[in-house]
């Protein structure tokens, strides 16, 4: 399976669909991430999604009928998971990938951490991690 960050013609933000979930890593912070597929070109990609708890919540609300079991399995987590970070995965028969109908993602590439008051690197690549930066549904008439 390819990186999705090698799709892309460069580094403005850009949409996805027909994406599925395979898992949900999240600690103690607000921050989260997300492993994900999505069809690009007619070919398989993954990439690892960053997104604060509260947009992690909107995601499972849009999971269809798995929506519900979802966000108990991840409360489930939150009050008894006892060693950070936490993985919850679903690349099983039995927990399979969780895919998200109707709904497009805005996506916007991250780079490699600098130091304070040093200047970014030029020549720096982008991550196969990317912030959400929007949720999209599709309205079908």
């Amino acid at each position: 399976m390819k990186r999705l960050i090698e799709a892309l013609a460069d580094d403005t933000d850009f949409f996805v669909e027909q994406v599925q979930i395979t898992a949900i890593v999240f600690d103690n912070t607000d921050d989260v991430t997300v492993w994900a597929t999505t069809i690009f070109d007619d070919e398989l990609y993954f990439f690892h999604l960053g997104l604060q708890f509260s947009s992690l919540d909107l995601l499972l609300r849009l999971a269809g009928e798995r929506a519900e079991a979802l966000q108990e399995e991840v409360a489930d987590a939150l009050a008894t998971v006892t060693e950070w970070p936490c993985l919850l995965e679903y690349a099983t028969e039995e927990k399979p990938p969780v895919p998200l109908q109707g709904v497009a993602l805005k996506l916007s590439c991250t780079y490699p951490a600098t130091e304070e008051g040093e200047e970014p690197d030029e020549d720096a690549m982008p991550h196969n991690i990317f912030y959400l930066e929007g949720v999209f549904l599709r309205i079908e008439p």
